[in-house]
């Protein structure tokens, strides 16, 4: 893999959640979450050692590795466990398992509840109430209860989980705590997994990522929905002050998300518009810098590069705040350009 192209995947990765291909796999797109091109003889391969790493995660005791195991399951096409519900629903009682044994881990219920809302046939209530119990003051954890009154057309009980939503002190949904529990279980596990199988710090870091942004970042559909033309002022109030909150909050789809229904909520040409449009030009430009740090002299430095990352991610549950720690360390200017689009 050429430096340019890992530049890109780290990009990638940072701004919009997509997967990424692994350092020691095929530079094919990586479709379906495999991390390689699907019907190809590599990715069935892959598919299979995602497998029986999830299987070997399954045995342990303790609540990473099992969070992991949910994680990497639920990702698994269906012939491995059945049909696509049941598989996901496996993924699911692991979550569950996971939760039990450490009962106020938010990042491993909220890892839970995002699985359960994934999957058809699970009750999100049980998951949700536990959310809104272990961490109280944020935000995001309605967001799937919110989700389910869209689906059912209540704009009463929109209106009342707005409500309470604008009421948090902040917007989490734990992106970087996630990578860096699955890191952590996937290093851990070291040589009881499959050779193949992210054997690398890079590699570990890469499936992390492609599996917490597949699985921990809730769609912000049915939110922009509810916030898009509120009815009343009372909505219209907290609407705004939850894009606010979005706008503070822990990944940068969150932030964007924020961005986006603070533009919809403002006059065109209204200051409010423009300062909403000049931040997300600035957080665009972080992410975007902050990737082409990833340019080490020697391709063998990637692996201490992930290390770097994750060590960051460790201290720093903020995706941009990771990117400004790096752009400082390179000492790369914060803000963009005056021709930076």
């Amino acid at each position: 893999m050429g430096l340019p192209g890992f530049r890109r995947r780290l990009q990638v990765i940072a701004l919009i959640a997509t997967h990424s291909a692994l350092a020691a796999g095929p530079s094919a797109r990586d479709i379906a979450g495999t991390g390689f091109a699907a019907g190809t003889a590599a990715s069935s391969r892959y598919v299979a050692w995602r497998a029986a790493a999830a299987q070997v995660l399954s045995v342990h005791a303790d609540a990473g590795s099992l969070a992991t195991a949910a994680a990497l399951r639920y990702l698994l096409p269906p012939r491995y466990k059945g049909d696509s519900a049941q598989v996901r629903l496996a993924a699911v009682d692991l979550a569950v398992k996971a939760s039990d044994v450490e009962p106020d881990n938010a990042t491993i219920g909220w890892l839970r509840l995002q699985l359960c809302a994934g999957t058809s046939g699970c009750d999100i209530r049980d998951p949700a109430t536990t959310m809104r119990w272990v961490d109280a003051d944020n935000s995001a954890v309605w967001i799937s209860t919110l989700a389910l009154a869209q689906k059912d057309k209540d704009p009463e009980e929109v209106s009342r989980i707005l409500q309470e939503m604008a009421q948090g002190s902040r917007f989490e949904v734990y992106r970087n705590r996630t990578v860096v529990l699955l890191f952590d279980a996937l290093r851990k596990a070291g040589t009881e997994l499959p050779p193949g199988y992210v054997p690398s710090d890079l590699s570990r870091l890469s499936e992390a990522m492609t599996v917490a942004g597949s699985e921990v970042v809730p769609p912000f559909a049915p939110l922009l929905a509810a916030c898009r033309e509120p009815s009343g002022g009372e909505r219209r109030e907290n609407c705004l002050k939850l894009c606010k909150l979005m706008q503070r909050g822990d990944t940068v789809a969150a932030q964007m998300a924020g961005l986006t229904i603070e533009r919809r909520l403002s006059a065109p040409d209204s200051k409010d518009a423009r300062a909403a449009a000049e931040r997300r030009r600035e957080l665009q430009w972080r992410v975007t810098a902050a990737s082409e740090y990833d340019a080490p002299a020697l391709p063998w430095l990637t692996n201490a590069l992930a290390r770097d990352r994750v060590r960051e991610m460790r201290r720093l549950p903020r995706e941009e705040d990771v990117d400004i720690a790096i752009l400082r360390r390179h000492k790369i200017p914060l803000e963009p350009p005056e021709n930076a689009q």
